[in-house]
């Protein structure tokens, strides 16, 4: 045992000794591989690589898997149409009291769209190394053009969210800390350029679904050049502005009536035959065939058409769709757990807890296992069907679910519909009431269905598996409206308004005299038409003045906002992070937001 521990004591010493004597040599780095942006890159299938990593995000970031609070923010949470029901008000995004520059949301956001133009600017850079061999020189412009795409598509973003941003055209392969802020303007013609660009290397159709085409392209140039105009009317620049509106239109027409798009008037598509749907009533929620001791009975129509499994692609024969996000139920079974849609559990009411006395359960008659991370407002749900603007398709039963059948025995409504007053009004106090409210709501035929994807496998009414669009004609249309509103044609606007109001088959048909300086027409009806697909923070933000926080002071669902949103904005802050790292240049914040 002694001479183990002297034998021990002199190999330690040896190796102090040996460490000593180079402590250079020891901590030299000889790495086996070393890859950098110049030899990472040896195929033009790596590069697609990014390209798809990019798409990835993109999907994620519209369909939100994850069910990430900055993602609700991103698709609408916190504006006119969307706030959080009664179990998760804690967490809402309409409490100003917790809304800053330091909240973690906006830095979540801003940051997802500089992490899309970094993997862009590595795309771009790569197309044109020299080891990187392309079969032919229209693949590589069309990998060149899609890079360029989602990088103007991120600035766009920015632009119209966050105002002038840095604009970074390379990559950037050390540490950086004075970026310098450019205009809201600059930013937005940075886009522009970068998308007028590449139109010619962006084919007009594809032969699978969810690659960028140049229709896809057009309709970002119509938004970027709509939201510069009113950029520049703000900063006095009347005439820039009307030059602007010009080009947006341009552009829509492209779309609009350049013959590759139009709208879906007819039945088409895999359920194009039924005529009718219905939904089984199962006693107690419970799933079993001796369960179920009703139905409610739905008329099908095209718009419902439009968001059925094997619909949506343009290569499904659906000319509306633009650009779509893929998803494959295939793939998620085996490998891709983002590849659903869990629009019924994060968008569909809570029936069993807010008016648990006549509905329970999680199956289809009460529109999937939904957990409502966020809830249509009143605004959205009903104000814009009242009264004229109530027949429309997009309010019909199949599209926008509001009949509901008591599954619960002890219930004087079993196997009747249940009054809206009941569901919301079934409380014994005013807060019991607003609460309930909160839970029960209409169901989009965009969030739920009454046939579910892999019940056999386990699947429990959570998730769709259908393709979801990014950008449908429908919105198009609408820019093309406010471009022309903008431009002094309300008539021309009221046109293209009704284009959408006629497919919907509205007994109403809007005039000019309807479209208002507020622009109330042009937003309730992509309300209507777009309800779980805009990004409606987009759209208020751009749009300027006071147009959002007012609309958000009409419309939020909880008195938090009335209370506490007590000062204007038409931007959100420039995240704190990004001011405070940036510690060799100045980024100044946005004006509303400085010692919030």
């Amino acid at each position: 045992m002694k001479w183990y521990s002297n034998n021990l004591w002199f190999v330690f010493a040896l190796f102090l000794f040996l460490s000593c004597k180079s402590d250079t040599e020891f901590l030299k780095e000889r790495p086996e591989t070393f890859y950098t942006t110049d030899n990472a890159f040896s195929s033009s299938a790596q590069v697609d690589q990014v390209l798809i990593s990019i798409y990835s995000n993109i999907r994620e970031a519209w369909t939100n898997p994850a069910e990430q609070a900055w993602m609700f923010v991103f698709k609408g949470n916190g504006s006119d149409m969307f706030d959080v029901p009664s179990i998760r008000r804690g967490s809402t995004f309409n409490n100003y009291g917790n809304i800053n520059p330091d909240n973690g949301i906006f830095y979540s956001i801003y940051s997802y769209w500089y992490d899309i133009i970094n993997k862009s600017n590595l795309a771009i850079y790569a197309t044109d190394l020299p080891q990187v061999q392309w079969s032919n020189e229209q693949d590589k412009k069309y990998a060149l053009a899609q890079a360029r795409f989602f990088r103007a598509f991120a600035y766009r973003n920015l632009g119209e969210l966050f105002g002038g941003v840095p604009l970074v055209k390379t990559i950037t392969q050390t540490p950086k800390f004075n970026f310098e802020r450019s205009s809201r303007i600059e930013t937005y013609d940075f886009a522009i350029a970068e998308l007028e660009a590449i139109l010619n290397d962006l084919p007009q159709t594809t032969a699978a679904g969810g690659r960028i085409v140049r229709g896809a392209a057009q309709h970002n140039l119509a938004e970027l050049y709509l939201a510069k105009g009113i950029q520049m009317e703000a900063e006095g620049n009347t005439s820039g502005g009307k030059e602007a509106y010009t080009k947006s239109i341009q552009y829509a027409n492209e779309v609009i009536d350049g013959g590759t798009y139009g709208l879906m008037t007819n039945r088409y598509g895999s359920r194009a035959s039924e005529a009718t749907i219905s939904f089984p009533v199962y006693r107690g929620g419970v799933f079993s065939t001796a369960a179920i001791v009703d139905t409610v009975m739905q008329t099908t129509n095209v718009f419902w058409d439009l968001f059925q499994d094997g619909n949506v692609n343009y290569q499904n024969g659906n000319k509306e769709c633009i650009w779509a996000v893929q998803i494959d139920y295939a793939a998620y079974r085996a490998e891709d757990g983002e590849s659903k849609l869990c629009y019924s559990r994060a968008f569909s009411p809570v029936f069993r807890d807010g008016a648990k006395s006549h509905l329970t359960g999680t199956l289809e008659d009460v529109g999937g296992r939904g957990i409502a991370d966020i809830i249509p407002t009143f605004y959205a749900r009903d104000n814009i069907f009242e009264a004229k603007w109530g027949t429309d398709m997009r309010n019909s039963d199949a599209a926008l679910r509001r009949r509901f059948k008591g599954n619960v025995a002890a219930s004087p409504y079993y196997r009747k519909e249940v009054p809206w007053e009941v569901m919301y009004n079934g409380g014994p106090d005013e807060t019991t009431n607003k609460n309930n409210s909160s839970l029960c709501y209409p169901v989009s035929c965009k969030i739920a269905t009454d046939k579910y994807m892999g019940i056999a496998d386990g699947e429990q009414r959570s998730n769709l598996f259908r393709d979801d669009y990014v950008i449908r004609l429908p919105e198009t249309i609408l820019l093309r409206a406010e471009a022309k509103q903008r431009n002094g044609d309300k008539a021309g606007a009221a046109a293209d308004v009704n284009l959408l109001r006629t497919r919907a088959q509205c007994r109403y048909l809007v005039t000019a005299a309807d479209m208002d300086d507020n622009f109330d027409l042009i937003l309730d009806e992509r309300a209507r038409e777009l309800l779980y697909e805009e990004c409606r923070w987009n759209t208020l933000l751009r749009m300027g003045k006071t147009i959002a926080v007012d609309r958000i002071r009409k419309y939020a669902y909880w008195p938090e906002a009335q209370a506490t949103l007590t000062f204007d904005y038409n931007l959100w802050p420039i995240p704190q992070k990004v001011i405070e790292t940036n510690k060799d240049a100045v980024i100044e914040q946005n004006p509303a937001w400085v010692n919030r």
